[in-house]
């Protein structure tokens, strides 16, 4: 169990500390010149005598330090809201009380302090205080303890009271990727660099290897304390002490607010989805875009608030917003965080992270904010995932599923009715009824476009995606096609893809044209008509005569050898034929010879030779070339 202070300064967290561990503490030079403390204090004791250790985080009730007593709040059990019984509910009494409420940390007692200080009927009035302030919120009615740690009043049955919450304590899951915030980093003669921190989810062993900060820096684990003591294997919910080795690995290069995360887990972003609730006491309507600080785990960042649901919050209501952060934060589904004011002199609100990877358009779209419902109203992975996939039209990336949850593919139970799609880029989620529809829409689409164009074979697949307009990424679309091509659904020709009984359908004009210029394409025989002739002789434009002869090319009847020169089906098979028998004589031709053959210049005959090469009829070796036994063209003589 870790248990942690919460409370106004002066009201005695680290001396109730030392009653309670009998342990001084490693208070720093300064903390013992002002009194007070000013960063985090850790003691580890034993509550009873054989029991396991448990870990005390002393924090600092000074409203300059409240980003210290944030950065360690994270992760505890059990906290000890502290109240002097002299004093009474003070300033930061109440924004300790507001932060760990957000933070959602369950269990709390309450500790009336410096009651050795008082008249009975003042610590009365007292109790009475604390109670009035946790009545509307979790902690009403949590146990409350008078205490002097001067004359140990109360001492015992607060520790025995610790003992039996301690019982209660859930053992946090080790499901998931190691993470762990660092809160502090120095050097150890001998042993070198060494990070503690509260591991808030998996395990970690000497010898892993983990990334480091947001540059994602490898360190591997040269052995680790939990507790305080030593061990081979560390867990969530645990006080963590790691020495971690790397090139070029000084203790200046680690911070407080780092991150030790395994490879697969580091995805630091600027983009975070949240529900946002401002606290009932913030004396004004939170503005959309409010600049802010943003404390997850060790983690202070500023950034700006966009509200996705208004243009403003009104004090204790909730609303869903993106943080758009200065610097990059690793979070996952579920983490709690806090904001405080630009400034950093007063508590804001909070949250709870919804999305660690959130858009950067469409982000108020009715789409994304049903997301954020299934979000928040989900308790788990595998509940989510019908409603995040039933509004993701483009299907989902399982890896961004495992960052973005901390739960590896391999403990998944993925729902009946979800089929995985493989891409060239990965794998995708869909459910069965959306990825049907999808083949439905683009077949129907397919149709669509032979209605429009019924003179062409069909479009390629990127001319095919811009037409459907579906709202799938590249390499999800390609499988889409292929699956559709391998089920026979889909058919091509070349680069052509259509419907399996279409065929091109002439208008009455092309028809009546191609019966003028077929024989004249014939009649040239190794020397057609180029377009431009074509067009003049039979006084039509050039544009016209091209369109023709390329959609022609696509049904296969000519062949453009370059641009603008077209050779009938007819013609090329002449040709080809003409190849075939040179070669049954010799194993190679050379260009010289294939221009006596069709007795044309040299230029046009490396023209053809160059387009016999592009559909694989021949291959060129050095200024030889052999005919392709596999070529359709060459079976096709081979028959003949």
């Amino acid at each position: 169990m870790i248990v942690g202070t919460a409370g106004h300064i002066d009201h005695g967290k680290t001396a109730l500390l030392q009653a309670l561990t009998g342990q001084a503490g490693d208070h720093r030079q300064e903390e013992r010149a002002r009194g007070m403390t000013i960063d985090l204090g850790y003691r580890y004791a034993a509550l009873v005598e054989g029991a396991p250790l448990t870990g005390f985080i002393d924090v600092p009730g000074h409203e300059r330090f409240i980003h210290n007593m944030l950065a360690g709040a994270h992760g505890i059990d059990l906290v000890l809201l502290v109240v002097a019984a002299d004093d009474g509910v003070m300033p930061q009494t109440r924004e300790h009380l507001a932060i760990i409420q957000l933070l959602g940390i369950p269990q709390a007692l309450v500790v009336i302090s410096k009651s050795d200080r008082v008249e009975p009927e003042r610590l009365a009035q007292v109790q009475v205080q604390v109670s009035e302030l946790l009545a509307p919120g979790p902690y009403a009615g949590a146990q409350q303890f008078a205490v002097s740690s001067i004359t140990g009043a109360g001492v015992e049955a607060l520790r025995q009271a610790l003992v039996m919450a301690g019982r209660d304590v859930q053992r946090r899951s080790v499901a998931g990727g190691f993470r762990l915030a660092v809160d502090r980093a120095f050097a150890v003669t001998g042993a070198g660099v060494v990070v503690t921190g509260t591991a808030l989810a998996g395990q970690v062993r000497a010898g892993d290897t983990l990334l480091l900060g947001k540059a994602g820096k490898p360190v591997r684990v040269r052995g680790l304390h939990a507790q305080n003591q030593p061990a081979l294997v560390a867990e969530a919910g645990q006080r963590v002490a790691l020495n971690i080795a790397a090139e070029r690995l000084a203790v200046e290069h680690v911070r407080r607010g780092d991150w030790l995360v395994p490879q697969w887990l580091h995805a630091p972003s600027v983009r975070v989805d949240i529900e946002l609730h401002l606290l009932p006491g913030e004396g004004r309507v939170f503005e959309h875009f409010n600049a802010v600080h943003v404390h997850l785990g060790t983690q202070d960042v500023t950034a700006r608030v966009a509200l996705l649901e208004g243009p403003s919050l009104a004090p204790g209501q909730r609303m869903f917003a993106q943080l758009l952060l200065n610097a990059p934060l690793q979070a996952v589904h579920g983490d709690r965080l806090v904001l405080r004011d630009q400034r950093a002199q007063h508590t804001l609100g909070g949250g709870r992270v919804l999305d660690p990877f959130a858009p950067s358009r469409q982000r108020r779209s009715e789409q994304r904010l049903q997301q954020l419902q299934v979000l928040r109203d989900a308790p788990g992975l595998e509940q989510a995932l019908p409603g995040l996939l039933a509004s993701a039209a483009g299907g989902i990336d399982p890896q961004r599923l495992e960052r973005q949850f901390n739960r590896l593919r391999n403990t998944w139970a993925l729902p009946e009715d979800v089929q995985v799609i493989a891409t060239r880029q990965g794998q995708l989620l869909f459910a069965n009824a959306q990825w049907q529809a999808l083949r439905q829409e683009l077949l129907s689409q397919l149709a669509l476009f032979h209605v429009q164009e019924p003179d062409q074979l069909g479009p390629d697949r990127d001319r095919l995606r811009r037409f459907a307009a579906m709202p799938l990424e590249r390499p999800a679309f390609v499988s889409l096609v292929d699956e559709l091509l391998a089920q026979g659904a889909l058919a091509s020709s070349g680069a052509w893809l259509h419907l399996p009984d279409h065929k091109v359908q002439l208008s009455d004009a092309d028809t009546a044209l191609w019966a003028r210029l077929q024989p004249r394409l014939l009649a040239g025989l190794y020397d057609p008509p180029w377009v431009r002739t074509l067009a003049s002789e039979e006084n039509c434009a050039e544009a016209d005569v091209r369109l023709l002869l390329r959609k022609l090319a696509r049904l296969g009847l000519v062949h453009q050898v370059v641009r603008d020169l077209f050779y009938p089906q007819a013609t090329l098979e002449r040709m080809a034929e003409l190849l075939q028998s040179h070669l049954d004589a010799t194993p190679v031709v050379q260009v010289a010879a294939f221009r006596d053959m069709l007795g044309i210049g040299r230029k046009r005959s490396v023209q053809i030779l160059e387009y016999f090469d592009r559909i694989g009829l021949t291959r060129r070796v050095a200024d030889q070339r052999h005919i392709r036994a596999d070529s359709a063209l060459a079976q096709q003589q081979a028959r003949h």
